[in-house]
């Protein structure tokens, strides 16, 4: 989540109005469409299209040539407003998986169902359903973390909840962003979340742009952690300054290196997320998923 817009709640994005595509826009989506490889996408990408035309956006990605997407935004038992047999129709119906999804904590939004913290039960059920085999702790609003002891708490509570996934056959998991590498009370809180949670139960979304943002070496991380990284989110850096999101391919992270060390992280998916975009979304998307077909994720 860009701190540009951190404003805009994964739940509240979807009602974001889309933009309109034209013909000659669906023209370079033919154009850049590639036989399909493992690189999935984070929906979350696509928030606004989704919220104004939720089967059409999902059968433009399947036309781009992604096979799998990770979800975001479940609530009260519902996928995107449908519930899991639906969703899990319209996507068998563009030849599309969902093995991963998002979910929020919480703690921010107490009423809100589905969460960590709320009918967390139901919402292992219903990914059960849908076949998904990664559940994430997508983010930590800012009123959720202003301590280190608020990550010692969601350390004993992610080994928790990962309990219940287990049961139903689901890997728990954790999504960084920057804020979890700034020291807090003389203490990196990510490492704090890896030291206190059970390895086999907890593992991580590794967000490759975040974590260079924050300036540390994902391929270190994978060094210490040998095992612990099954997902990623690939998105990359501009050559600016301001150093803004960017397609896979056309910035500064060396995807080629952290490929190599893909073994030792524990690689299963790998997920193209750009949380904004300078073109419109659903080409920038097609760029990324063109040029991860280059890197062979």
């Amino acid at each position: 989540m860009n701190p540009i817009t951190k404003s805009m709640s994964r739940r509240s994005v979807l009602k974001a109005g889309a933009l309109a595509l034209t013909a000659p826009f669906l023209s370079k989506l033919d154009a850049l469409a590639l036989a399909p490889k493992a690189a999935g996408l984070q929906l979350y990408t696509l928030r606004n299209e989704l919220g104004k035309d939720l089967e059409g956006t999902i059968a433009k990605v399947a036309q781009i040539g992604y096979k799998k997407v990770e979800n975001f935004g479940y609530a009260d038992g519902k996928f995107f407003g449908k519930s899991p047999k639906e969703y899990a129709a319209l996507l068998k119906n563009n030849g599309l998986l969902a093995p991963s999804g998002h979910y929020l904590l919480g703690k921010a939004m107490p009423n809100m169902k589905g969460t960590l913290m709320n009918d967390w039960s139901r919402a292992v059920d219903d990914a059960a359903e849908l076949g998904q085999q990664y559940m994430i702790c997508a983010f930590l609003f800012p009123d959720e973390r202003k301590s280190l002891d608020d990550y010692k708490r969601y350390a004993d509570l992610f080994n928790k909840a990962a309990e219940t996934c287990k049961a139903r056959g689901i890997q728990f998991g954790y999504h960084n962003h920057d804020f979890e590498f700034m020291n807090v009370e003389g203490q990196v809180p990510y490492d704090v979340l890896l030291k206190n949670t059970d390895p086999k139960l907890v593992k991580m979304e590794l967000d490759l742009y975040w974590t260079v943002f924050a300036g540390k070496d994902p391929v270190e991380l994978f060094k210490q952690n040998p095992g612990r990284f099954p997902l990623w989110h690939l998105k990359d850096m501009a050559k600016t300054e301001k150093r803004e999101f960017a397609e896979v391919g056309t910035g500064s992270i060396d995807f080629a290196r952290l490929l190599k060390a893909k073994k030792t992280a524990g690689l299963v998916h790998s997920f193209v997320e750009q949380d904004v975009c300078q073109r419109p979304p659903l080409e920038a998307i097609a760029i990324s998923y063109q040029n991860v077909q280059k890197l062979n994720i």
